[in-house]
């Protein structure tokens, strides 16, 4: 439902990690060959490998094959160890090769000690085999591949922008970006799980990685021990991406009132406005006149600072506490007719092309997309007379409109299966809306609890708020789950 996005993929973009390069040869388990990793931020006992899964799961014997690259830091304490817990990332398109390195740290001790921390590579991204579109290097700004709409808030030039990268992706993508998908990375899971020898594994998921863990526990719920969700959306089989690009709308909502508070806070160095609501007025006018007449900004994507420029800062800015002094920055500064902060590194167009290929692949192999213009174009009309803060863009065009393949079978997610999930989430979450989460944790019935969070921000773990901490570590140490719902 981590985490840069691109296009207007609901669930965070993750931010895509370096792909690690293996030296030296250590420790072996069953089905798999483990190397030492190097690499920027990779804790000295994370150790790499390489596993063969099948290209083509309908021919899983006899056909082509890919590599997904693995990870893992082992339990300190083989004596405690009661089995794997394999972190999930987000995206579509996100790395998690280096999660046992980095996310996986911020668990409490007593659950490091108790599991083997895996992470991994989807097929497609970072070390595994690696996907490109040969997107022209203009298109991949986020900006633009999220479907804004035109300054008027017309669809003429998202329509034109989003064909082409449909057909840069049939005619370069090839069978791997046909083999991307949810269900598809689903069983790719269950290949890691069968190399790693285990009967049963741990999962922690947050954003898409949710989606990715809900698929597995439908498709695998056998092979599921304690499955852990932080941050996720509506599971709605005829939906899934579609419905969560649409809640992008729902959840600024929820979240933009937290970042005008602070913006408007007595003393705050970066104050926009005396109040919350000037705050929202400040934003909105601010953008509008962007719009019309875009500021100059060397070193950004696009050298400018457009109206969707502004809201696309504004989004990301809304996913941690910590990014409201640069939304705030950027405003007053394009108010004022001052130099502008710097802007914020891109990613390397390699790792670009890899998790924007992933991520369309994943949009419109997943489910079917509308293919009427003017659908899309009164949608956008309606979502931007009544979600002014995002103008339109949760109801652009993506490039599943143009897209030619057949999509994947449904997967309903339901309460058949074992009661083992947990779900996180913040009550007021701009990526993946709590509205969206309790259709999943309705989904799931019996099987699953939830531990909502009175807070804001895409992912929960790990909280200011300790009982939400508590219940985690709860969970993932015994398997104790709270008796009902709870909020903290």
């Amino acid at each position: 439902m981590k985490t840069t996005v691109r296009i207007g993929v609901v669930l965070g973009l993750a931010a895509v990690a370096s792909s690690l390069v293996v030296a030296c040869d250590s420790a072996s388990s069953p089905g798999i060959a483990w190397t030492s990793c190097q690499g920027p931020g990779v804790d000295s006992r994370q150790e790499c490998a390489t596993i063969s899964v099948p290209l083509d799961y309908t021919h899983p014997n006899d056909g082509e094959r890919v590599a997904v690259a693995v990870s893992r830091i082992r339990s300190a304490h083989p004596e405690r160890r009661r089995g794997v817990l394999l972190l999930v990332p987000g995206g579509p398109g996100g790395s998690g090769l280096n999660l046992p390195s980095t996310a996986g740290q911020g668990l409490p001790g007593p659950v490091r000690e108790e599991y083997d921390l895996v992470g991994f590579d989807p097929r497609g991204v970072g070390a595994s085999t690696a996907a490109n579109c040969h997107i022209a290097r203009e298109y991949l700004a986020t900006e633009r591949l999220r479907p804004w709409p035109d300054a008027d808030g017309g669809i003429t030039a998202n329509v034109e922008l989003e064909r082409r990268v449909a057909d840069a992706c049939v005619r370069d993508g090839g069978a791997l970006v046909r083999s991307i998908g949810t269900r598809t990375e689903a069983r790719d899971i269950d290949r890691i799980r069968a190399a790693l020898g285990e009967e049963r594994i741990a999962a922690w998921g947050t954003s898409y990685g949710t989606y990715v863990l809900s698929v597995y526990a439908t498709l695998f719920g056998e092979h599921t021990d304690r499955i852990l969700l932080d941050s996720s959306d509506d599971p709605d089989p005829d939906q899934v991406e579609r419905t969560w690009l649409g809640n992008y709308a729902v959840g600024v909502e929820d979240r933009f009132p937290d970042f005008a508070r602070w913006a408007a806070a007595d003393g705050n160095p970066d104050r926009v406005a005396q109040t919350p609501e000037a705050v929202r007025s400040e934003f909105l006018t601010l953008a509008a006149h962007l719009d019309r007449e875009p500021l100059p900004w060397p070193g950004a994507e696009l050298a400018i600072l457009s109206g969707n420029g502004l809201r696309q800062i504004m989004l990301d800015g809304l996913y941690k506490d910590e990014r409201f002094p640069y939304v705030a920055q950027v405003i007053n500064a394009a108010r004022r007719g001052s130099t502008l902060p710097a802007a914020r590194p891109t990613p390397p167009e390699q790792a670009a092309q890899a998790s924007t290929a992933v991520m369309v692949a994943t949009l419109c192999n997943d489910v079917a997309w509308p293919t009427s213009v003017d659908e899309y174009a009164s949608a956008v009309a309606a979502d931007r007379a009544r979600y002014p803060l995002t103008a339109g863009m949760p109801r652009g065009v993506a490039p599943c409109a143009f897209w030619p393949y057949p999509v994947a079978p449904r997967t309903v997610v339901d309460s058949s299966g074992p009661s083992n999930v947990l779900l996180l989430q913040n009550l007021r979450d701009p990526l993946t809306p709590y509205s969206g989460a309790l259709r999943l944790r309705q989904a799931f019935g019996d099987r699953a609890r939830m531990v909502a969070v009175d807070g804001g921000g895409h992912g929960v773990y790990p909280s200011p708020v300790a009982c939400a901490n508590d219940a985690v570590e709860r969970f993932l140490r015994d398997g104790t789950r709270p008796d009902r719902d709870l909020t903290c």
